[in-house]
């Protein structure tokens, strides 16, 4: 006979290469480096071709700077949708994209030129071409280093040439139907940049003006017994913005409201009733007396005296009027207001607004004529009280507009501007891709939002509001970088020319030469040879004004959800995107633009649904930024801890409102990563004998409490691919993380260590754990691959595969729930759902029992169970597997005596924790009677002595 074998050897301990250090920041570049040169991309999209087709269609960033925190939350987002459903079985590939052109882009290049105006408008844009290139490949290898899988090498950016030349085509289809128009109105103005902004580039900020009450001077009019009101009372209007008033045309009057002339000791004052009080403590006057009451809606057309000017302007009503702040009559300057342009409109008042571009006065008194509107504020209030018309004066701190770019207070400035109408109709038949309705682009655009899916859902009633109630869309900018407005004007009569079939033969030079042929040729050469006037004269010169930005990225939909991108479905030439995800910020910028150049061009919603993600703040609530000093930037998070745990992060939060990042969360996920690690580890170092083709046991042949968890990884499996579906990602997280550490680490493979540890290598029972643990392993590997996108390449390179299986986890599927189940029934679910109840329960008692020295370890304990009949019942049809679940050496039943515990959580339950019968087992440190039975192995169980015969014999 062979001589005894060594004991420590006969165990099958875990072995792996899978470190437990995962040294994300050194071994991620090496991981994309291997995808780059594998073109894991392409592979993807080869494996899913003729799969149903999803689109997320990228919002494109401005490339002026490296990506911060918010940009890393945002492009790893739309990477979890992306990879998400590619898992999920979808053809879904990722176009990603930038918006190259507009302010921010022509800002930063004027500071590396040192000002504006240094060189020629050709070589500008050739600057901001380069700056934005230069810019964009960076952005590029920080997206990529974050793990977001993409076409890289071929991204959309608005500067190229077709993507312009589709702008350009698509401002045609809205002028051909008839939205647009060129008019005079009230815009706001950026004075440092020297441009109109849209709103959706206006930021509200705090600012302190100037808050003035102003007397005008009744001269007559009015009606009913207003009509009778002397020319010894004054009315009364409250403004922030003294440099409007020598542009004043009228004073406006809710219909509805009570007026008062009251009597002070500043003069008859007229204003609302309700609004005396407020008077009195702005102005300190102390004496208010009320003479008189009168509806608003009897001073139309009463005439009041200009408080400086030689000028009369008229009483006005209007419904806007309100009686929250002021006096209850509005100062209506019709040339730098919304609401005052429309009630000039209805008046026949003049748009009055002699500004420069830079906001100085071309027309006025000596005192303020050649000042800008900010230098001339004092000057205004100081001209005010000279001529005795100043009732008080003091600084007032409120949200004012600043451009979203320079950041300087912004003014509402009438120019001449292009317009898209809201509420224009569009011509029948006119257009590209028109249709014959009666539709305005507002009807049209508000009739797609309940067919849009919005998550979170107030994303609906946000922009339904802004739809509804904006003005018309202001598309023309005086800058340079961006796709210049396709008009010529006949040069001998000013008409423009309005042959469309001309004007799109600008659009086949911008496909070759890009935008920039609009300053490279002349007329003559953009349009085609022949074009006339309809005054017979061929001779015309060019628009100045470009685009604005969101026309530009509001085109994206056109431009890129094409067949030539391959972003639609057989026979297709556009189809709507899937999705659609941004911040908050984008329900007045590109979700907004977006509608109205698809609604407009194409007639339908761009996106079947949008999802918002919050703000990116630090740890007290602060939106990060470099200026407070607390911005964590992503590539500083990949330096330290590894991309994969800046995506563990955005997985972790509720991102669709506002995320807290700092130090210190980052530390917490740290740990919680290193748990999720190390029970991968475990699994892969108890698989490094089993071949899933060879040793994978039948389902029947499991053993039970493999076939509950198999059952139990099931339901996770469900559940998490149900969350994936609703971009759910803070669920799955979560739900892996917990499965992990407590059902797996805590609870099911620290039960299954003695069978894995001592079982014969090809025992069933062995093999049945280490079949369950496989299928666990290969399910949740998969689950978690789109969000730990490097560790899942990791652990998939050191999981036992089967034949035909991927090489990268990334081409594989999601697991499906049926690949799991097991066919246990109801009953024997319910037992195992007890029997794990029971073992939380006992593990206390033991917890206590070590604290109270009665044992040392678990091994070292019997466990006296009692209980009703019923429960007694249930745990004795598992009595020999209890010890095993408990990892305990003997377990039985009470029979009599006091329990040391009883429970709360199992019903009748008690435990009682004693000394365990028997001598250690040198093999596997169980106790038991038997040990010295084995004449061959003296110091071992019955247990050990039944595994090594099996050892032995298979040896043999």
């Amino acid at each position: 006979m062979s001589e005894p074998l060594e004991l420590k050897k006969t165990l099958n301990l875990p072995k792996t290469d899978f470190p437990m250090k995962a040294g994300l920041p050194l071994n991620e570049p090496k991981q994309l480096e291997a995808w780059q040169q594998a073109d894991l991309y392409q592979k993807i999209l080869d494996a899913r071709a003729g799969k149903p087709l999803f689109v997320l269609h990228d919002g494109p960033p401005y490339p002026t700077g490296t990506i911060h925190l918010g940009t890393g939350l945002n492009k790893i987002l739309k990477d979890l949708i992306v990879k998400t459903k590619s898992m999920a079985g979808y053809y879904a590939p990722y176009v990603p994209g930038w918006d190259c052109h507009g302010l921010p882009i022509e800002t930063q290049v004027e500071k590396e030129l040192g000002g504006k105006g240094k060189v020629a408008p050709a070589e500008f844009r050739k600057l901001c071409r380069a700056f934005a290139n230069r810019y964009v490949e960076q952005h590029k290898k920080d997206f990529k280093r974050l793990g977001v899988f993409g076409r890289w090498n071929d991204p959309y950016l608005t500067m190229s040439f077709d993507y312009e030349a589709t702008i350009a085509n698509a401002f045609l289809d809205f002028m051909e139907e008839g939205y647009v128009y060129r008019g005079r109105k009230p815009v706001y103005w950026c004075l440092f940049d020297s441009t109109a902004l849209a709103e959706a580039e206006v930021e509200y900020e705090d600012h302190v003006s100037p808050s003035i009450w102003v007397k005008f001077g009744v001269l007559g009019g009015g009606k009913n017994e207003a009509g009778k009101i002397g020319a010894d009372v004054s009315a009364v209007i409250w403004t922030t913005t003294p440099w409007t008033i020598p542009h004043n045309r009228g004073l406006a009057f809710h219909p509805d409201y009570e007026y008062a002339v009251v009597q002070t000791e500043k003069g008859k004052l007229l204003l609302s009733a309700d609004r005396v009080a407020a008077l009195q403590s702005e102005c300190e006057i102390k004496q208010a007396e009320i003479l008189a009451t009168y509806k608003g809606r009897d001073f139309e057309g009463m005439l009041f005296q200009h408080p400086f000017l030689p000028i009369q302007v008229r009483g006005l009503l209007a419904d806007y009027v309100t009686l929250d702040q002021g006096s209850g009559i509005v100062h209506t300057a019709p040339g730098h207001g919304s609401d005052d342009f429309n009630t000039g409109q209805r008046y026949g008042l003049e748009i009055y607004a002699p500004l420069d571009d830079k906001g100085v006065y071309t027309e006025g008194l000596p005192e303020y004529k050649g000042k800008d509107v900010f230098t001339a504020n004092p000057i205004i209030v100081k001209l005010l009280a000279d001529r005795g018309a100043l009732l008080g004066h003091h600084s007032y701190k409120h949200s004012y507009p600043h451009c979203w770019r320079c950041h300087n207070p912004v003014i509402f400035r009438a120019t001449e501007q292009w317009f898209i109408g809201m509420d224009a109709i569009p011509l029948p038949g006119k257009g590209s891709h028109s249709i014959d309705g009666k539709k305005s682009l507002r009807a049209e655009a508000l009739a797609e939002i309940p067919n849009v899916k919005w998550i979170p859902g107030w994303g609906e009633e946000r922009i339904y509001e802004m739809i509804e109630k904006r003005p018309d869309w202001c598309v023309s900018r005086q800058r340079f970088w961006g796709v210049p407005i396709i008009v010529f004007f006949c040069d001998a009569c000013g008409a423009q020319l309005k042959d469309f079939a001309a004007l799109r033969n600008v659009i086949e030079w911008f496909k070759k030469e890009g935008a920039d042929a609009w300053y490279q040729h002349s007329p003559e050469e953009l349009l085609p040879a022949g074009t006339k006037c309809s005054c017979g004269t061929a001779k015309f010169r060019k628009e100045n004004d470009i685009l604005d930005v969101w026309f530009d990225s509001g085109s994206s939909n056109l431009a890129v959800l094409t067949a030539k991108n391959g972003l639609v479905g057989p026979g297709q030439d556009w189809r709507p995107a899937d999705v659609y995800l941004e911040g908050p910020d984008q329900y007045r910028g590109w979700f907004h633009s977006s509608l109205l150049v698809a609604t407009g061009v194409r007639h339908a919603s761009p996106y079947r649904s949008v999802v918002t993600h919050g703000w990116t703040l630090d740890e007290q609530g602060r939106p990060m930024s470099k200026s407070l000093g607390n911005a964590i930037e992503p590539a500083e998070i990949s330096n330290k801890w590894g991309a994969d745990l800046l995506r563990l992060w955005v997985t972790s939060v509720e991102y669709q409102a506002d995320v807290k990042m700092s130090e210190r969360v980052m530390t917490q996920l740290s740990e919680a990563y290193r748990k999720i690690r190390n029970t991968f580890r475990f699994a892969l170092g108890n698989l490094g004998d089993f071949d899933p083709s060879r040793n994978t046991l039948p389902t029947d042949q499991l053993e039970e409490m493999d076939r509950w968890m198999l059952e139990r990884t099931a339901e996770l499996v469900r559940k998490c691919r149900e969350w994936y579906a609703g971009y759910e990602f803070h669920r799955v997280y979560h739900a892996i993380h917990d499965y992990c550490v407590v059902d797996l680490s805590a609870f099911y493979y620290d039960v299954l260590k003695d069978r894995l540890y001592t079982k014969a290598l090809n025992n069933p029972a062995r093999r049945s754990a280490q079949t369950a643990v496989y299928k666990i392993t290969s399910a949740l590997v998969r689950i978690a691959a789109t969000i730990l996108v490097f560790t899942g390449e990791e652990i998939w390179k050191h999981l036992p595969k089967s034949a035909g299986e991927a090489a990268s986890v990334h081409v594989a599927l999601f697991p499906e729930a049926s690949e799991l189940r097991t066919g246990i029934s109801a009953a024997q679910i319910a037992a195992w759902d007890l029997l794990a109840k029971v073992r939380a329960e006992v593990l206390k008692a033991l917890e206590t029992a070590r604290n109270e020295r009665k044992i040392n370890s678990g091994l070292e304990a019997k466990v006296l169970l009692g209980g009703n009949p019923e429960l007694r019942a249930k745990l004795n049809n598992h009595l020999t597997q209890l010890p095993g679940l408990f990892i305990v050496s003997q377990v039985d039943f009470l029979t009599a005596g006091a329990s040391d515990y009883r429970s709360e959580l199992v019903p009748s339950l008690e435990v009682s924790i004693h000394k365990a019968d028997g001598s250690k087992c040198e093999r596997c440190w169980n106790y038991s009677t038997h040990v010295g039975e084995n004449s061959r192995y003296p110091t071992i169980c019955e247990r050990c002595s039944v595994a090594l015969a099996e050892i032995e014999g298979a040896a043999s």
